[in-house]
């Protein structure tokens, strides 16, 4: 098994001729992900690598019934491209776009919590992964294994980092979150546990969280209820309190979302917060174990 994505995801690209919708569609299709369409509004009736294109989302959808759909378009109009899959009846949206104005997102985000039809994963994310099943975003594949470790992160290098020392250790995972990092998301920690602690195959939980905001604190109440072991990272402990660390949602201010409060709490809830992200293969080998 696997959260969100798996072999009966039939993903759309909207952005798909634009150069990193283009080249990360290529990387899709190579991994076996099912595209079944693209879309650019003028382009419709046109191909790229062989998947159909649409001018529109409910188009596509209508000649491929598409259940996923991943955002490549540009900033300034990428909150419209969520909210026109989310009109189309797109259950699962993943928007990779970085840079779109937090004006924009307040009006997204709200219009798809309301109406509760569209899981929106992102924006400003890596996307998602189940290995051997389905890769939507910009992840690199062939890094990861399945296995029964579940992975959620804000941050997209640190991803990649944390499941290639997993992979060298022998420890494959079930399914890859990248919620993002912007201050404004879609899909939370604390929207991604359940699922991992309902899917029978993930059986231990990386959380890679960072400064900023309190997201990770919100999460160890969720961690609290569940069966399955915790293991978490969070970076950026060294940020000077109202420096920006990377993402734009990487900052302490008024004394909130500092990594002391994000460690204790998370170990108050029975995490384990590893040190360094090359400690977390062992304490997740350990948690299994003990879970064994």
């Amino acid at each position: 098994m696997s959260i969100l994505v798996d072999k009966n995801t039939r993903l759309i690209v909207q952005g798909i001729t634009g150069r990193e919708g283009g080249f990360h569609t290529e990387q899709m299709l190579e991994y076996g992900t099912n595209v079944v369409a693209g879309v650019t509004p003028g382009k419709g009736g046109t191909e790229f690598a062989g998947v159909p294109v649409f001018d529109s989302v409910e188009d596509a959808k209508r000649a491929t019934n598409a259940n996923a759909s991943v955002i490549f378009v540009p900033g300034p109009f990428a909150a419209d491209a969520i909210l026109e899959a989310e009109a189309a009846d797109i259950p699962f949206v993943c928007a990779i776009t970085e840079g779109i104005p937090q004006k924009d997102m307040v009006r997204a985000v709200n219009r798809v919590r309301e109406n509760g039809k569209t899981r929106l994963l992102g924006p400003n994310c890596a996307g998602i992964i189940s290995p051997e099943l389905c890769k939507i975003g910009i992840m690199p594949g062939h890094i990861f294994r399945k296995g029964p470790v579940g992975l959620v992160s804000r941050s997209g290098t640190l991803t990649y980092e944390i499941v290639n020392e997993l992979t060298l250790a022998g420890l494959g995972q079930s399914t890859c979150v990248g919620i993002g990092g912007d201050p404004l998301l879609g899909t939370r920690f604390v929207d991604v546990l359940p699922l991992f602690e309902s899917d029978e195959e993930t059986q231990a939980v990386v959380l890679i969280g960072e400064i900023g905001g309190n997201d990770e604190e919100a999460a160890s109440e969720m961690i609290r209820t569940m069966s399955k072991p915790v293991v978490a990272f969070i970076s950026g402990r060294t940020a000077p309190p109202g420096k920006r660390m990377g993402h734009a949602g990487a900052i302490i201010s008024g004394g909130v979302g500092g990594p002391e409060s994000k460690v204790s709490a998370l170990e108050g809830a029975g995490a384990k917060v590893a040190d360094s992200t090359t400690e977390i293969p062992v304490l997740v080998r350990e948690a299994l174990a003990a879970r064994a």
